[in-house]
């Protein structure tokens, strides 16, 4: 049995294509993923997202705690409602998940976790308070659902779904958010645009999503979701990185504080590990579209694609590819694509960003 979302019942009158999504019954597309597509970077979106686990961690010790837990510092965080995005490592320095964490007060940090791996992440979690001694409280917020609002036009729709929130839409910066009561609504998204991701209660979700719907929202499914990330240059936990691959070889250094002399799990891994790959974006130049997994030849040997698409913006293919050290952005390579050899260049991602093509 698909576990399903407050929203189910909504997606189904909207007739739109549902498949499993990591044990979840998700819509993938409404009709048409291109348009869907050019919505979010046009106007606005509207995703549900209630799959992936909010979760609050409560307690004296809950800073000491993410300070071990995660490789970026949470020191960084010292206003309230201020994110941050890191990886939470194994001590071989995979990645088990990567998430935002919301500093509200010196009690309370929130989490937001992958749909995938949350029954992993909070099994890790609550061993890792055990092991050290912590005595935090892990709150699973399942009562919440989870909706993004993105796009150039998204402050106006959730300003005319939520009256009065316009004040607080205003000041909310970027990677930051508030709670109001059980609303929670942060400045965050997956797709490259402005936006917002808001947390409700889920019996008041089927509410607000008719009023963002009336607002001039479009209802955007997995499909859209995942070209708008991939423009974004935004990593895709299972495919850009997991278990087996190091944040160091995934294109999330910078992410990685290892400046700071706190200890935290995997440090030691990565800084015995000797760096060879790194994450690259492809343009291909050849007819044809690239896809994960495969083959990328380069002059200083293999790698391989870990997520690829046709860019509805650029109408061109892209994609996120781990290969070997030393080839830069402008440099050729091929891909091994139903063996033939297409050519590709090398490029600085992100793509694209604020509805703007920001490679040549």
């Amino acid at each position: 049995m698909l576990k399903q979302t407050p929203l189910n019942a909504a997606h189904r009158e909207l007739g739109a294509k549902m498949v499993d999504f990591g044990g979840w019954d998700m819509p993938v597309h409404y009709g048409s993923q291109l348009s869907e597509h050019h919505a979010v970077r046009n106007g606005c979106g509207l995703f549900d997202v209630s799959h992936m686990l909010s979760l609050d961690i409560k307690g004296a010790n809950v800073r000491p705690f993410l300070r071990r837990l995660v490789a970026n510092n949470v020191d960084k965080l010292q206003i309230s409602g201020k994110a941050l995005y890191s990886c939470m490592l194994n001590e071989a320095g995979g990645v088990i998940d990567d998430l935002i964490i919301y500093f509200m007060d010196e009690n309370w940090f929130r989490l937001v976790v992958n749909a995938g791996t949350a029954d992993k992440d909070l099994a890790w979690m609550e061993q890792c308070n055990a092991d050290w001694g912590m005595g935090l409280t892990l709150m699973p917020r399942r009562d919440l659902a989870m909706i993004a609002i993105q796009g150039p036009d998204a402050t106006r729709v959730l300003n005319e779904a939520l009256p009065g929130v316009d004040g607080l839409t205003a000041s909310l910066k970027p990677f930051s958010a508030a709670a109001m009561g059980e609303m929670f609504i942060a400045r965050t998204g997956y797709t490259g645009e402005d936006g917002f991701e808001a947390m409700v209660l889920a019996k008041s979700a089927p509410f607000f999503w008719k009023a963002l719907m009336e607002a001039g929202g479009k209802p955007i499914g997995l499909g859209a979701r995942d070209t708008l990330r991939l423009e974004a240059g935004m990593n895709l936990y299972g495919q850009d990185m997991d278990e087996t691959a190091s944040p160091l070889e995934s294109g999330l250094a910078w992410t990685v504080d290892l400046k700071s002399g706190r200890d935290f799990v995997g440090r030691k891994a990565l800084e015995a590990s000797e760096v060879t790959k790194q994450l690259s974006g492809l343009l291909l130049l050849d007819k044809g579209v690239l896809r994960s997994h495969q083959k990328v030849l380069t002059k200083n040997g293999d790698g391989e694609i870990t997520s690829g698409t046709f860019s509805p913006t650029l109408q061109q293919s892209i994609a996120l590819a781990r290969i070997p050290l030393g080839i830069a952005p402008g440099d050729e390579v091929e891909v091994e694509i139903r063996d033939k050899k297409l050519k590709a260049r090398v490029v600085k991602y992100p793509f694209v960003r604020n509805g703007k093509i920001l490679i040549a």
